[in-house]
């Protein structure tokens, strides 16, 4: 049992997302994450466990290898995908109950910003953090994100931004989902946004990459 679930964490630690994958090199013609996920449930082990042991303990590596410019985004990338292959054999035990979330994140970049890789890349590793992410999109208003909080109460809020002209509109964000929810937490990210501006727009935390923001997200549910 510890051996598949050392290689599934190398697999997505690495990005190996399946047999068929020739990235790494050095793992061509290997199982991936999608088949070993599959052979470990196949096996017994149960789904927290591979959550856990696998998946959110592989993240924790990539993510904190990426805080110290280790490994870059195309390779985060890559970790993201194995991650996600790992993932889709497990969300079925979500919705079971097998699997307990941490909690619930809703995600969107700014109104009047179209950029969404830093976000979808947010997501993924989020998600593979062991939450809920309820994605909604680019360009979304404020009252989007507000209307989502009040169909998913005690969620958190995640703001993405990449333009100085699109960062201001966090602030409308943060504004509307308070109005539902006062103790609600606003994380916020993004290349031109800092920990100032997060709290000069009342946000509750600036994540200066995906890791960073997990931690907090852990800090909260903890």
């Amino acid at each position: 049992m510890d051996k598949l679930l050392e290689q599934i964490a190398e697999c997505i630690e690495f990005g190996k997302v399946n047999q068929a994958s020739p990235y790494p090199p050095q793992m061509k013609g290997q199982e991936g994450a999608d088949e070993l996920t599959k052979k470990a449930l196949d096996a017994g082990i149960s789904p927290a466990q591979i959550l856990d042991r696998g998946l959110v303990a592989a993240m924790a590596v990539v993510g904190q290898k990426f805080s110290e410019n280790k490994i870059f985004v195309p390779q985060m990338l890559l970790s993201a995908k194995a991650m996600s292959a790992a993932m889709e054999h497990l969300k079925p035990y979500f919705s079971s109950g097998a699997i307990t979330k941490k909690g619930t994140v809703i995600m969107g970049t700014v109104m009047s910003d179209l950029h969404d890789i830093g976000k979808n890349l947010c997501m993924m590793m989020i998600e593979g953090a062991g939450y809920e992410v309820i994605n909604l999109g680019v360009d979304v208003k404020p009252e989007q994100f507000a209307e989502t909080l009040k169909q998913h109460a005690n969620a958190f809020i995640g703001v993405s931004a990449l333009l100085t002209t699109t960062m201001v509109n966090i602030e409308l964000v943060v504004k509307a989902v308070k109005n539902v929810d006062p103790d609600c937490k606003v994380l916020v990210g993004g290349a031109p946004l800092n920990a100032e501006f997060a709290k000069k727009i009342g946000a509750d935390f600036y994540g200066k990459d995906p890791q960073a923001g997990i931690n907090y997200l852990n800090s909260q549910v903890a």
